[in-house]
């Protein structure tokens, strides 16, 4: 499997589904197609 890069602006966005729109972070995962783990470290 290759390795994903992400920008800047995409973890921002991602990590603003959990701290503004009240996501779970598994949610905000599913939604953005990234992995849990992955989320965890953004937000």
């Amino acid at each position: 499997m290759k390795k994903r890069n992400f920008s800047a602006e995409f973890k921002r966005e991602s990590a603003q589904l959990v701290v503004d729109q009240k996501y779970t972070v598994a949610d905000a995962a599913k939604a953005m197609d990234v992995g849990l783990s992955t989320m965890t470290r953004w937000v």
